[in-house]
């Protein structure tokens, strides 16, 4: 359910995730936000091309597959936010001289995709089980025409507004680890954008946690 933003309490949409649901990638997630929903796969470390190659970490690759169609300039946009913020989490150096492959499919989007792209990303990382620094998530925002600030739009609360953000936070400082912008925006409006998604991320990393909690308990009751 979409409500209003207050300052006190920034809403989200519910969330739903489920792990390890396909068999060939080394890690796999598909993470919901409301009627938005993402795959994510992994696969590696494995062996690189010698052009690709790195010498001291892994070469990360993202891939960002539409609902329909080939990718375009937005997805290839999408894909750019993300490698910045896996990279920035991951531990690459472990892994040197070989790559990492993450392919994002879309299944629906609703609106706040690439927060859910990230969220996807993060869980799918995890199930592979790669050694990061920290965690990620993706929080979308919207100022209306109204200049009240959303948290977690859909896709007619994005079209309706006249500016979009996108912010992916740590989950040990909530820190900005890679923001996007589109539209107009004040200086003033943009540190009240950081800092309700930074709030809002803790719910997003509690559920993080919850999910990844299930998902042993149900394993070791097996």
């Amino acid at each position: 359910m979409d409500l209003k933003v207050h300052e006190a309490s920034p809403a989200t949409r519910e969330f739903g995730c489920e792990q390890n649901l396909l068999s060939r990638p080394d890690g796999s997630a598909s993470f919901i936000q409301g009627n938005t929903n993402v795959l994510a796969a992994v696969y590696g470390p494995a062996e690189v091309k010698v052009s690709k190659e790195i010498y001291d970490r892994a070469t990360l690759e993202v891939l960002i597959q539409p609902k329909v169609g080939l990718p375009g300039v937005r997805e290839r946009a999408r894909e750019q936010c993300v490698r910045e913020t896996c990279e920035a989490a991951l531990l690459s150096s472990l892994h040197p001289r070989s790559s990492l492959t993450l392919i994002l499919q879309e299944i629906h989007d609703d609106g706040s995709l690439l927060a859910c792209c990230l969220n996807a990303a993060c869980m799918a990382l995890m199930d592979a089980g790669l050694p990061m620094s920290c965690l990620f998530c993706g929080i979308t925002c919207v100022i209306n025409m109204d200049g009240q600030i959303i948290i977690d739009p859909t896709l007619q609360q994005e079209k309706d507004s006249r500016a979009l953000m996108t912010f992916a936070i740590d989950s040990i400082d909530k820190r900005v680890m890679m923001s996007s912008t589109k539209g107009s925006i004040s200086v003033q409006e943009l540190q009240e954008a950081i800092a309700l998604s930074q709030r809002a991320s803790e719910r997003i990393f509690q559920f993080y946690r919850s999910s990844v909690c299930r998902r042993y308990s149900k394993t070791a009751a097996n």
